[in-house]
């Protein structure tokens, strides 16, 4: 049964315009031990997730994509020009890792943040609990579903 998640990135970094444009995308640069765990514990190829532009205007959900590899060991970490650089980190035993991603659909416009907020059956998403920082949260089956259809302008 597939898991759904919730993607941040912010869209002036990579957006869903620049994933649909390329089809597919590593998601490296994750320097958090929660986020990793969910990448190389949980994450599973063929999960669905919703793309989030975060640090926007709007800040919102702006489209779907698809995991096609999970527990890739990140290269941004042993690169000493990235900002992922991890001196600590060895290449025979990796500390971060990344997954793969692929684009699905492009909403025909972001979801704002005030949005989802003002829908009640999504009051417990991570992503609207305040203090909530992770690049990579979990949904629920009916999270997922509902933010789909609300991006498809089925939901009014």
């Amino acid at each position: 049964m597939p898991q759904f998640w919730l993607l941040k990135c912010e869209p002036d970094v990579y957006s869903i315009a620049d994933l649909e444009r390329d089809g597919e995308t590593g998601w490296d640069g994750v320097r958090n031990y929660q986020v990793r765990n969910f990448m190389r514990d949980t994450m599973r190829v063929g999960d669905l997730g919703i793309f989030y532009h975060s640090n926007a205007e709007p800040s919102g959900a702006a489209g779907v994509l698809r995991v096609k590899r999970v527990g890739v060991p990140d290269p941004t970490q042993f690169d000493r020009r990235s900002d992922g650089f991890d001196p600590k980190s060895k290449s025979a035993d990796p500390t971060w890792v990344m997954c793969d991603v692929s684009f699905v659909e492009r909403f025909a416009s972001v979801v704002p943040l005030e949005r989802l907020r003002a829908e009640t059956t999504l009051s417990e998403m991570l992503i609207l609990r305040r203090g909530n920082r992770l690049s990579i949260t979990p949904l629920t089956a009916a999270e997922f579903a509902l933010v789909r259809r609300i991006g498809a302008g089925k939901v009014e």
